[in-house]
């Protein structure tokens, strides 16, 4: 899908939940660059106006609706604001995540918002748009999974992005030959706030906004970004047993500042810097 030249009005639509920081400013900037229309919500609001206007001082093809992704009421708003100001929604970019950034997941006071935040919000926004595409035959999906999705690395992180991955791949399937595409980008580590704290190498978050820009001009099922996490998800599926020596001395002892030891033989605790 090309965005066309003119008003707001005039361009394809795009839905980015996350957009305040990381992929989500990135992929806001990439697709503002290719002229289309853009509705950015975030929790952020001083960061997601300060972005709409860097990208759009006019306002007339940038919107910035601050939005709860895990909040019903808050979603209805913000499909309600698109209709608003561009009376339709041609796209939408599920890019809004979270994860465990310090210790263990079953040591967090509410592991469970990595669900809400990572699949249930992305499926609840997928029904609020798909009517609409469905009855004008066309419209595309974009869900911001992860090799965490393919790579099991962190009990609710990898279950979220692994729920996100199935739901993408079955979605596509079951709106075939509806006009509705389904896309599910899946970057490995790249840098972002959530990612601040690892002592990886790691790209920007720009190749995975161009990564979506690409999806959105020719449609595909699944693109994994940056391509050396392809050999990862290969070799984790072919010798697992190799899988669990790079997740524990790479990924968990590099990325969370700790090793896979038991509770209380010396491991960081989640109120321990990364």
């Amino acid at each position: 899908m090309t965005a066309e030249q003119g008003t707001g009005r005039g361009r394809p639509v795009v839905v980015l939940t996350g957009a305040s920081s990381g992929i989500g400013r990135a992929t806001a900037h990439e697709l503002a660059a290719h002229g289309y229309a853009l509705v950015l919500a975030a929790r952020r609001e001083g960061e997601l106006a300060a972005l709409a206007r860097e990208l759009d001082p006019s306002g007339a093809r940038v919107l910035a609706v601050p939005t709860d992704v895990t909040d019903a009421a808050s979603r209805r708003t913000l499909v309600a604001a698109a209709h608003a100001q561009f009376g339709r929604i041609d796209i939408l970019i599920n890019n809004a995540g979270v994860t465990i950034e310090r210790g263990w997941w079953w040591d967090d006071p509410d592991p469970l918002r990595v669900l809400r935040v990572n699949l249930e919000s992305p499926v609840e926004m997928t029904r609020l748009v798909l009517p609409e595409m469905r009855a004008r035959g066309s419209g595309h999906v974009v869900n911001i999974g992860s090799v965490a999705g393919r790579v099991a690395t962190q009990g609710l992180y990898s279950a979220s992005k692994f729920g996100l991955r199935g739901f993408s791949l079955a979605l596509r399937r079951e709106l075939l030959g509806s006009g509705v595409e389904v896309s599910l980008v899946a970057p490995g580590f790249v840098k972002s706030e959530m990612t601040a704290g690892a002592r990886l190498p790691m790209p920007g978050p720009e190749v995975v906004a161009r990564a979506v820009a690409g999806v959105l001009l020719r449609p595909r099922r699944e693109v994994v970004v940056p391509r050396i996490y392809r050999l990862l998800a290969l070799l984790d599926a072919l010798w697992p047993g190799l899988g669990d020596v790079l997740v524990r001395r790479v990924v968990i002892a590099r990325r969370y500042g700790h090793s896979a030891r038991p509770s209380g033989q010396g491991r960081a605790g989640p109120g321990k810097p990364k």
